[in-house]
């Protein structure tokens, strides 16, 4: 009998992020957004806008707009690809969110991500970044800010992004989008 020895991985660079920082979601077509990076989160969170379920002639879909920089809103996006969670808000009251899976640019790197969608209005910062998506990529300096954006390795170009093969629910995501 044959014993198959296991081939070690190598981890990624654990990187050191600030207080906040400034990503791009190019599957939602949203480039230099302000998050607030969350320990006490756990589930990433995106400001969003008109969140709802559609019925199509087979099932069901999620429908929401993304909404940009000044507020107003940017996009409507339709999803195939989601859940729905019990989420926990900061002032510790239960309530029922949809969660969508996609890409987020921060330090160079694509990160596949889950984010409840959210309305955020009343925050400063548009995004959260929780618990989930630090783990075992993060280390948070709260003395700093904006360390990616800093560095000028946040930004890919769109042609870059399309040429990377997208993860099935990122492409399920981007063919259900209209103008």
């Amino acid at each position: 009998m044959k014993v198959r020895k296991r081939k070690r991985r190598t981890p990624k660079p654990i990187q050191i992020i600030g207080m906040t920082d400034i990503l791009d979601f190019p599957d939602l077509e949203l480039f230099n957004v302000e998050a607030k990076i969350d320990t006490g989160a756990f589930t990433s969170a995106l400001h969003c806008k008109d969140v709802r379920l559609e019925r199509t002639e087979t099932d069901e879909r999620l429908s929401f707009c993304v909404v940009g920089q000044s507020g107003d809103i940017k996009k409507r996006f339709y999803s195939d690809n989601f859940t729905q969670r019990i989420i926990r808000n900061s002032f510790g009251v239960a309530e029922k969110r949809y969660v969508i899976k996609t890409r987020i640019v921060i330090f160079g790197r694509i990160i596949n991500a889950e984010f409840t969608l959210a309305d955020r209005e009343r925050m400063r910062y548009p995004v959260l970044l929780g618990r989930k998506l630090l783990r075992n990529r993060f280390i948070v300096d709260v003395s700093q800010k904006n360390l990616s954006y800093q560095s000028g390795k946040n930004s890919l170009t769109l042609p870059k992004l399309r040429s990377i093969s997208h993860p099935e629910s990122a492409e399920q995501l981007i063919n259900k989008s209209t103008d």
